[in-house]
């Protein structure tokens, strides 16, 4: 047996299913809960599960979920138009086997999801899937794990992106201070009114790391391809039939060019006019990119038909996603109601000095993004601890962000949760791919380590 076949094996009896693992996950808090953060009686025991409830459909959670939902649906849509199906074709072509094909997806996927993690995800997978069914139709070897790997490596890279959580809300006017409720003046004055994303995402060492991501992760996939086997595969491109039907009455206008140019162009001119300030600023909101992505897709798609046909693709890829969302907003619930994630980096906190915070912060938001694999609900109960931490040790309050937003992404390499749509397209199974997204981990782990303590 050769070492992938000997990996794959292994994983396959070590991992379940995303929804069975967020099961699990669930339980190991609810004990964790129960047993360390107070007293085990009946009491204590019916008030966690208050918590875990009500985080489960906290209000501002849920609008959050719309706008992460949106993000991979409008990503999704996007992908599934001509002009980037076209795009996808042509790097597709390039392609002549294994090694060539994890470097074009992998390093494609990172470029695509630095600008916007859910297109960067269905980007991906779609390439992923593209490869596939070249190799099926041209008659090369590929190790389609591998290649399913290099098509998810863009959410390990997201957070340090143009749509990452924490620092589109740390750019938010007034959001740091709105961490902090009832704190006292003498501690809100140390706080900025925002950190600019020129600080944190445009900031030239942020993008040193990600450029150095850009050069090591495709090499580390390329040795991979290199020392794995690869198999024959067969898989059909899928058929899309065309409506061949008469259109008759208002149905023209669901195929109306002039329709949908007027309105792209519209949504366009009201994009800018709404957000001509932040664009010149440099600052993005995941409102404001869901706004762009829903331009984009209305302009790219030939009509309002090819639309809504690509929008009933794109929910079904982000179903399992949806319906998974309320149990790890509960497990967030209960970690931010018993004090778990304030242990978890309390602990980090109480070791560190100025120079390792960074890198504590770095591994405690890892640790944290597995139970809570959100990154705007992550920032939202860890951040504080973190800014306030940073301020005590007089880290820089930009590089603290950072570091949270680093050791979120690089875990979503062992929580399978995001990669469900890439998954759906795919027909791959996660522990098919967790094998290789993990040495992903590892070495994107050390590259950001040594970024926190270099910068």
């Amino acid at each position: 047996m050769n070492l992938s076949n000997f990996i794959e094996n292994t994983f396959k009896k070590l991992i379940p299913a995303p929804f069975t693992l967020a099961v699990l996950l669930t339980l190991i808090t609810l004990f964790v809960a129960f047993f360390f953060t107070g007293e085990t009686n009946t009491n204590s025991a019916i008030q966690i599960l208050d918590f875990w409830q009500t985080g489960m459909w906290d209000p501002s959670l849920i609008v959050f979920m719309v706008q992460m939902m949106l993000i991979l649906v409008l990503g999704h849509i996007l992908v599934l138009s001509k002009p980037v199906s076209w795009l996808t074709s042509q790097l597709t072509k390039i392609v002549t086997g294994n090694a060539s094909a994890v470097i074009i997806v992998s390093v494609s996927t990172m470029l695509v999801a630095f600008f916007n993690w859910g297109l960067g995800l269905i980007f991906g997978a779609i390439m992923a899937r593209k490869v596939a069914e070249a190799a099926s139709n041209r008659g090369f070897k590929i190790n389609y794990p591998l290649i399913g790997a290099a098509g998810y490596v863009g959410l390990m890279v997201w957070h340090g992106g143009m749509s990452g959580s924490a620092p589109l809300k740390a750019a938010e006017e007034g959001h740091l201070a709105s961490l902090f409720p009832g704190a006292g003046a003498e501690f809100l004055s140390q706080l900025p009114n925002s950190l600019p994303t020129t600080s944190t995402i445009f900031s030239s060492w942020n993008l040193l790391i990600f450029g150095t991501l850009l050069v090591f992760i495709p090499l580390t996939l390329y040795f991979l391809s290199r020392i794995s086997e690869s198999k024959t595969v067969k898989i059909e491109a899928e058929t899309k039939t065309n409506h061949i039907a008469k259109i008759t009455g208002a149905e023209k206008l669901d195929h109306s060019n002039s329709l949908r140019l007027i309105f792209g162009f519209l949504l366009l001119a009201a994009f800018f006019a709404s957000y001509s300030d932040e664009i010149s600023a440099g600052n993005l909101t995941p409102n404001m990119l869901n706004f762009l992505m829903l331009c984009l897709c209305v302009l790219l798609h030939e009509s309002f038909a090819s639309f809504l046909k690509a929008l009933e693709e794109a929910i079904g890829g982000a179903a399992a996603i949806l319906i998974q969302f309320p149990l790890y907003f509960g497990i967030m619930g209960i970690m931010r109601e018993t004090g778990l994630v304030s242990d978890i980096s309390g602990f980090f906190v109480s070791v560190a000095t100025d120079v390792s915070l960074p890198v504590y912060s770095f591994f405690s938001a890892g640790l944290v993004n597995i139970f809570v694999p959100s990154g705007g609900g992550q920032w939202a109960v860890q951040g504080p601890i973190i800014l306030e931490s940073a301020l005590k040790l007089g880290v820089p309050l930009n590089k603290a962000v950072m570091a949270l937003a680093y050791g979120d992404q690089i875990t979503n390499m062992l929580q399978p949760f995001w990669a469900l749509p890439l998954l759906a397209i795919t027909k791959l199974k996660a522990r098919e791919i967790l094998p290789y997204t993990l040495v992903m981990m590892l070495v994107g782990s050390l590259v950001y380590i040594a970024g926190l303590l270099l910068v």
